[in-house]
């Protein structure tokens, strides 16, 4: 009879219910369904956070020694021009100021030398004089009128640009060509030209009256 009334009583419960008892159970089995409790996985979440917090450290360390090798490795490069610069002086002062040839021909290896730097870091500079005015890769300090350059080109190249690959490096400072100015047309004189007829007249007029 007792079984017989549990039984009924069991089945006499509501989905809710039943669904409640699931989703709580009892003081005695407080675990989590994989046999960890609420503070093992509280543990388990800091130590995987130190862990991400660790490699955000290594990862930032890393990304800094490499820019600090890839700064050093592009100034070594430069100070091999400084050092070829250094001995054209040094050779021009020991030549006296009748050596400008050879001191003319050791700044142009240095140029050449500068410019295979920049070219390795894709370095290059861009092409502006007598081209179209781009305010994207130009930048225009002023503007000369020019009867050789089509308006609206660039006349003269102040300071080169350059890019770094696709991306801008430093725009070129350039002189942007305008139209020449329009010349005043002809006039013709009517003021002079009136003024010989006036005297024509005057004068014919002068003979009659000296002819009467």
């Amino acid at each position: 009879m007792i079984d017989h009334t549990q039984s009924r009583l069991n089945s006499d419960r509501s989905p809710d219910a039943a669904q409640f008892a699931a989703d709580n159970p009892t003081s005695a089995e407080e675990s989590t369904p994989e046999g960890t409790s609420l503070e093992q996985r509280v543990a388990a979440l800091e130590a995987e956070k130190a862990d991400l917090d660790n490699y955000k450290k290594r990862v930032r360390k890393d990304m800094s020694e490499h820019e600090t090798k890839a700064r050093e490795a592009i100034l070594r490069d430069f100070l091999e021009v400084a050092d070829n610069l250094e001995r054209a002086i040094a050779s021009w002062k020991e030549g006296g100021e009748k050596d400008v040839k050879s001191v003319r021909e050791g700044v142009e290896l240095v140029l050449r030398l500068f410019k295979s730097k920049l070219e390795r870091y894709a370095v290059t500079p861009i092409e502006a004089e007598g081209q179209p005015f781009d305010p994207r890769i130009h930048h225009a300090v002023s503007q000369a009128p020019s009867a050789d350059a089509t308006p609206g080109t660039v006349l003269h190249e102040v300071e080169k640009g350059y890019r770094a690959g696709e991306r801008l490096l430093r725009p070129a400072t350039v002189v942007v060509a305008l139209a020449p100015p329009v010349p005043p047309p002809a006039t013709s004189r009517p003021d002079r030209e009136r003024s010989a007829d006036d005297r024509d007249v005057g004068g014919r007029g002068k003979h009659r009256h000296n002819w009467r």
